[in-house]
């Protein structure tokens, strides 16, 4: 088996660097034109520092965990949550079967689904799948 090597006609490989060199050499050539009216940048200020609480202590969190309430309905265990007395929750628990959620999606109370026109606006319950 023989190999042959790939050569190029008389000066056509001198050719084809010389393209390429310039092919290189022009772009850089060209970004050295740089404008004489250059000003530096401004110093960048440093960042305020932030007041942080101290570990330990949750002023804030406290207004934000939910407020669980725990009824019976019949066999059923229903579980409210409440972030700052509005209901935006409800977890059923029924005695047989997966608990679901029923979920206020607006904000304004009402758990019911359906309003007429495209969207009927159909939030089924939420199924927990698994828990980790």
């Amino acid at each position: 088996m023989e190999y042959q090597s790939l050569t190029l006609p008389g000066g056509a490989m001198r050719r084809v660097v010389v393209a390429l060199l310039l092919s290189f050499a022009l772009p850089a050539s060209a970004q050295s034109n740089q404008p004489k009216d250059l000003r530096p940048l401004p110093e960048v200020p440093e960042p305020p520092e932030l007041a942080l609480p101290a570990p330990g202590t949750d002023q804030e969190d406290a207004s934000l965990e939910p407020q669980i309430t725990i009824t019976r309905r019949g066999e059923d265990k229903v579980e409210e949550y409440r972030i700052n007395g509005r209901l935006y929750m409800i977890k059923i628990i029924p005695r047989i079967g997966l608990p679901y959620y029923l979920i206020d999606n607006y904000g304004d109370g009402t758990f019911a689904t359906g309003s007429g026109g495209l969207d009927q606006h159909i939030r089924p319950p939420m199924w927990v799948i698994r828990q980790f």
